[in-house]
Formats: C-alpha cells, sequence, structure tokens
C-alpha cells in the first residue's frame, strides 16, 4: 500500500496586498487591508486591532497593549511563562546600541572547528577565548609551544578575533584549554 500524500495547506490571501491574510500588517498598508480582513478572515488578529480604523487612537493602542501583555504562553510540559517574567530575561542579554539598535551579549562558548586545505594540511582555528577574559596573543604563544607548532590570532569571517593553529590538534586542545584556563568548562566546548 501506498502512503497517501498529504493534502496542501489551504492558505486565505488578501483581497487587497496579495499577501496571506497573517502578514497584511507587515505590508505596504495595514488600513487598506483591515475591512477586508474583517469581512474575510475575523479569526486572523484581535478584534481590537482590525476594528479600529482611525489609525491615531492612542486609548485603543493602550488596551490592545494591556491585554497584549497579559498573554501567557505555555510549553510541552505544561508550564506557563509570563510575558514579563520572559522580557526581564531578555532584557539582561540585549544591549542597546546608538540608534535604538539592539544587540545581543554574545554566549559564553569556545569552538573549536578542524578546517582542511591543500588535501593533506589542516588548520584547528579556536574561537570565543576571548569571551572568558583569555587574551588571545598569550594563548596562541602557549598553543604553539605546546603542539611545536605555529599559532596566529587572525580575524575571523564575522571580524572577531581567533586563534589559527596549523596542524589537527582538535581533540588534544579541549584537554589543554580546560587544564591551562579553569574557567573554561567542558559544557561551553564545542567541537566542529
Amino acid at each position: 500500500m501506498a502512503a497517501e500524500k498529504p493534502a496542501p495547506a489551504k492558505v486565505l490571501y488578501c483581497g487587497v496586498c496579495g499577501l496571506p491574510a497573517e502578514y497584511c500588517e507587515f505590508g505596504p498598508d495595514f488600513e487598506r487591508c483591515k475591512p477586508w480582513l474583517r469581512a474575510h478572515a475575523p479569526g486572523v488578529y484581535p478584534d481590537e486591532l482590525v476594528a479600529s480604523s482611525s489609525g491615531g487612537d492612542d486609548k485603543d493602542v493602550g488596551k490592545v497593549g494591556e491585554r497584549l501583555q497579559g498573554v501567557s504562553i505555555s510549553t510541552a510540559d505544561g508550564s506557563t511563562s509570563a510575558g514579563g517574567a520572559s522580557a526581564s530575561s531578555k532584557t539582561e542579554e540585549v544591549k542597546r546600541l546608538p540608534g535604538g539598535k539592539l544587540k545581543k551579549k554574545d554566549k559564553q562558548e569556545v569552538i573549536i572547528e578542524k578546517i582542511v586545505r591543500n588535501k593533506r594540511k589542516c588548520v584547528t582555528v579556536v574561537k570565543g577565548l576571548d569571551l572568558f577574559g583569555v587574551k588571545l596573543s598569550d594563548a596562541s604563544k602557549k598553543l604553539g609551544k605546546k603542539f611545536a607548532t605555529g599559532a596566529s590570532v587572525v580575524k575571523g569571517p564575522t571580524e572577531k578575533e581567533q586563534i589559527d593553529v596549523q596542524g589537527d590538534i582538535s581533540y588534544d586542545v579541549v584537554d589543554f584549554i580546560t587544564a591551562t584556563w579553569p574557567d573554561v568548562i567542558y559544557p561551553s566546548l564545542y567541537l566542529i
């Protein structure tokens, strides 16, 4: 017996902007789409968002904001988290840059990657040691002396500094890093 093919999903497209109804708010003119959404897709958006077509009423916006603040998200294990609790944990990880842009705090992790070049030559790249307060120039000297190979600090493709060590030492470098710098622990080391 052949398995039945799943039925294709039916998508309701907006008659005004041509986007799927769920994405009308991101389209070119949401105000023009609101009457069509009220008539053809009443369950897609909250009633307060679609009902007010005045566009500048601060009281309606405040009511919608208050209702959305009270919304909680339930996880697979049945526990719920309120919007306020998760927002406070996110503010710890987010840093404001000039111009109002947000910058996420880098997670403290060391990534060890083996790159093969010219068929037989390998380079081991160590990224993220600087997040633990380790000076990369000192670390590259210690790695070079320990493994009797060349090691240098270079800028990676993401403009962050990393250590390039000649040779395939990816497995040995894990033990060396944890022994030399006790702040770096095994759960924060990733071998790629």
